[in-house]
């Protein structure tokens, strides 16, 4: 545990994962030096916001229509192609891996999109600084599987992240989930309506008319697991 900033009164909180892979190309280097500062979606750390102020989302993203979150962008690819489709709104993106968030400077810098914001790291401090009803779309694509029985409890389907992500979304938010793992389907439909998500109908094996499919869906379709697809919505009644 960091003992100074324990006492600096930030939650201590475990991360389960990789934070950094393969050595980063000298381009990579150079767009996490010069791009990402640029990309914050505003003071997020303990460090930079001790008091946990509520980010200010419309000046952020002056005349963006809505804000949209992932969670755990992977390499970026749905997460650019969704704001170059959807110009009128803003997406952030939080992803703790390292590669993944160069990986995301460089499709962010070939499509030319203004609408995005990067955190590099756990969505949970993001939680932390969203304001309460301000995302009206919420994404997790492909995570990670936990396969393990015991390590299930890490899985982002649990109470611990699908409480924060229910008071940060607005009444009628909708809340899209594509994976590849059985096991994680079941839980999902387990954990998620009982967060206070309702179900969207639909067929579990039809993608969204606008997805854009990603680098772990073609992998799984290699490898002979079909991806499956779901929505849940927060109900519109909802305070």
């Amino acid at each position: 545990m960091n003992e100074d900033r324990h006492r600096s009164g930030a939650p201590w909180r475990n991360f389960h994962g990789r934070l950094k892979g393969k050595a980063l190309r000298p381009r990579q280097e150079e767009m996490l030096r010069d791009d990402l500062g640029a990309l914050s979606p505003g003071a997020v750390s303990w460090d930079e916001n001790p008091g946990r102020a509520p980010l200010d989302l419309g000046a952020r993203f002056p005349g963006r229509e809505e804000v949209w979150l992932e969670i755990g962008f992977g390499g970026g690819e749905h997460m650019v192609a969704m704001a170059a489709a959807h110009p009128q709104v803003a997406l952030i993106g939080a992803e703790p891996y390292i590669n993944g968030v160069a990986m995301l400077l460089g499709k962010i810098r070939d499509a030319g999109v203004d609408n995005v914001a990067v955190h590099p790291g756990d969505v949970r401090d993001l939680f932390d600084v969203l304001p309460e009803a301000s995302i009206s779309r919420a994404f997790l694509n492909y995570p990670d599987p936990w396969p393990k029985a015991r390590h299930h409890k890490r899985r982002f389907v649990t109470a611990g992240h699908l409480q924060p992500l229910y008071r940060v979304l607005r009444p009628g938010a909708l809340f899209r989930v594509a994976t590849d793992i059985e096991d994680y389907v079941r839980q999902t439909l387990e954990e998620v309506p009982a967060a206070g998500f309702e179900r969207v109908p639909q067929d579990i094996h039809r993608a969204w008319p606008d997805w854009p499919g990603t680098r772990y869906e073609a992998k799984a379709l290699r490898e002979g697991r079909p991806p499956h697809y779901l929505t849940f919505r927060k109900p519109a009644a909802a305070e």
